[in-house]
């Protein structure tokens, strides 16, 4: 009888052991999820924040536009109606008002400055959706992942187990993409 209590045993200890690794697989998925998750929420966050500043920056543009034809269509009219000698002085001051509006080197709010500033706001949103997409793509492998190889301990399939790992490698990459280099791949 011992020797059958024996096998029973050995052959429960491996069917533990492999639990424990299926286990620790699990661990190591919620922690990749973990930080997808998170890296994408980050990612998610700032290409908002980017988005409202280019938006913002484009408004500022917009606006100096607006001030710049005003001045300088009304120089025009002044100069076209021949005007006084003090009016006329006035309308130069409109056109270098006009002609500041253009470029402002010092303060960066020329409206040269401020479409560079809007393009580079825009660029960053752009990299950081990318990098979201990406965790979201990890995310998703590896909740999967998570899944498999739960059901591989009920189900007491390995193979189930092994195709979560693969999921969760795929996650990894995922993951290493969005942080490293989120425009090398576009999937969407």
């Amino acid at each position: 009888m011992s020797a059958g209590h024996g096998h029973g045993h050995g052959g429960g200890h491996d069917h533990h052991s492999g639990n424990k690794g299926v286990a620790l697989l699990i661990s190591v998925l919620a922690l990749v999820l973990a930080f997808a998750e998170t890296l994408g929420k980050g990612a998610q966050t700032g290409a908002l924040a980017y988005n409202i500043e280019a938006s913002n920056l484009w408004a500022f543009f917009q606006a100096k536009t607006i001030r710049q034809t005003v001045l300088r269509t009304a120089a025009e009219q002044v100069e076209a109606g021949g005007a006084n000698e003090g009016l006329r002085k006035q309308a130069a001051k409109w056109k270098d008002t006009a002609s500041r509006y253009q470029s402002e080197p010092d303060t960066g709010e020329g409206r040269e400055q401020l479409a560079a500033r809007a393009k580079e706001a825009e660029k960053k949103r752009d990299t950081s959706m990318a990098a979201y997409h990406h965790y979201e793509l990890a995310s998703a492998a590896v909740q999967i992942a998570i899944v498999l190889a739960s059901a591989s301990i009920i189900a007491e399939i390995v193979a189930l187990a092994w195709a979560g790992a693969a999921l969760g490698v795929v996650g990894v990459v995922f993951c290493a993409i969005g942080f490293v280099a989120p425009n090398a791949v576009h999937i969407f």
